[in-house]
């Protein structure tokens, strides 16, 4: 392979938005077949230099060849001819189309008018599906999906068309272990077949596992690209961060703390049933689990977004009639969604808008009217506090990386000055540094006397940031376990088991 002329080559390559250098002298290259990681901060260049592959941002300086030819000047109906695929993190889904309809849409484009099969289009997205070993409804609207199978349908959508080159961009991002091992496989057939994939992901143990060599980007620059028996995950968190980053266990004993929260027996028919346990004040509580265990429908129910069937929730002794997630805020509990894009945020509007808004009646004046004043000082107060960096308060959350994203929606919800803080896998596409940035949030909360739920997929994460971890399965708890009493692996195996 090493002889070989490269698929993709970028020749000095930089990018410049106004006074922003976004790309610095990119010299890097993909080779026919190879599974390729590029990893980084947020914010370090990685979806520029996608978007420049894909012709989306025109390079200022530089040239990109294809087996060897300049390709430019280039744009995204070029590079898709050339057979450039790009599966954004994002997802870039029409949330009001099939599942069929959305995987076998640029099957049905082109620039001359032609009928639309649905049959047609069934025919295709099932073929992928196949591929994936994954089955979806094709006739389900893919609004109506959880997040892991959007994800999927989105990855299923790039395969479809004849592909020599795949992008996936935190393509395992809403996964769990067991649909990550599923990507992953598949991720190995294609290169079987000789197409080149770019893997992009803040999971640094799939890195390791899948990738042929590792290209490192930092401050828009390539740190260098290595074989990827050269390095260690701790070694690819230094060179992205230039900070050695320890994780390990921080446990407490907390049986003697006062209880906050306390769960008895509560059920809901077809998500979960007979749950029990007790959240201490000051305790962070890991629940951890495959998807469909039921996690996430507890959350909900804990918030008030879905009313139980059976049992009861007590907080502080007192007993809780959920109607609502706005009798859950009253009562002081606080939830953070797996899907911040859809349900933690609101994209198009201002930073201080979104940190605002879950205590606006809060901030009214008698008169119904909210100063201005008090608005940007209780948004400027959590952004310095978490540590957010925004260019300033009037920007649109999106313009903001996923890392700080996440953070204006901690501040969001820490604004309510909550006693229980729901964390549902809060660090889903979140960079290393920005990760440690939020088990920090986490653990000062705790020590402010919160009680913290955290559901993760990543048993690494709950083990270093829990006191205790309880496991479910089929909507029940099946385990508890203290943090360094058993190992990670040996809580994986518990899991997937």
């Amino acid at each position: 392979m090493k002889d070989e002329t490269p698929f993709l080559r970028l020749r000095s390559v930089s990018k410049r938005f106004g006074g922003v250098q976004a790309l610095k002298d990119i010299d890097w290259e993909v080779r026919p077949g190879e599974v390729h990681c590029l990893v980084g901060e947020n914010g370090c260049g990685k979806s520029t230099l996608i978007k420049t592959v894909a012709g989306v941002h025109p390079p200022t300086t530089g040239d990109i060849e294809i087996e060897g030819r300049s390709v430019l000047p280039l744009d995204p109906a070029k590079a898709k001819a050339l057979g450039i695929q790009v599966i954004f993190q994002d997802l870039s889904l029409f949330p009001n189309l099939t599942v069929a309809e959305n995987i076998a849409i640029e099957d049905s484009l082109g620039p001359a008018l032609k009928p639309i099969s649905r049959r047609h289009m069934r025919d295709v997205a099932r073929k992928v599906l196949k591929r994936l070993d994954f089955e979806i409804d094709l006739d389900a609207l893919v609004a109506d999906l959880p997040v892991a199978e959007r994800q999927i349908t989105a990855i299923a959508r790039g395969l479809a068309a004849e592909a020599r080159l795949i992008f996936m961009d935190e393509p395992t991002a809403s996964l769990t272990r067991a649909e990550v091992d599923r990507l992953l496989a598949i991720v190995a057939r294609l290169q079987a077949d000789g197409i080149a994939v770019v893997f992009v992901s803040h999971r640094l143990d799939e890195v390791v596992e899948i990738a042929e060599r590792v290209t490192v980007v930092r401050d828009g620059s390539k740190v260098g690209t290595w074989p990827v028996a050269e390095v260690d995950q701790r070694r690819i968190a230094n060179l992205m961060t230039g900070l050695d980053i320890e994780t390990g266990v921080v446990a407490r004993d907390m049986s003697g703390a006062e209880p906050l929260l306390e769960v008895d027996r509560l059920s809901r028919r077809g998500e979960f049933a007979d749950v029990s346990f007790t959240l201490r004040k000051g305790e962070v509580l890991g629940i951890v689990g495959l998807l469909g265990s039921g996690r996430t429908e507890l959350a909900l129910t804990l918030f008030g977004m879905n009313r139980s069937e059976g049992g009861q929730i007590r907080l502080e002794g007192r007993e809780l009639d959920l109607r609502s997630n706005r009798d859950a805020v009253n009562a002081g509990i606080a939830y953070v969604s797996e899907d911040r894009l859809s349900l933690g945020v609101v994209l198009p509007q201002s930073i201080e808008d979104n940190i605002v808004l879950a205590v606006m009646k809060r901030l009214t004046t008698g008169f119904g009217l909210i100063p201005t004043a008090r608005r940007k000082e209780l948004a400027a107060e959590w952004v310095r506090r978490l540590a957010v960096k925004i260019p300033g308060l009037d920007r649109p959350v999106q313009t903001l990386s996923g890392g700080n994203q996440q953070r204006v929606v901690l501040a969001k919800w820490l604004a309510t000055h909550p006693k229980v803080l729901i964390l549902d896998s809060p660090t889903v596409g979140v960079d290393i540094k920005n990760k440690q940035g939020i088990y920090e949030v986490v653990a000062e909360l705790a020590r402010e006397g919160v009680g913290v739920i955290l559901i993760s997929d990543e048993v690494m994460e709950a083990f270093a940031t829990c006191d205790r971890v309880l496991q479910m399965r089929a909507g029940r708890i099946v385990g508890e376990v203290v943090p360094g009493t058993i190992s990670e692996h040996e809580m994986e195996e518990r899991i997937y088991a």
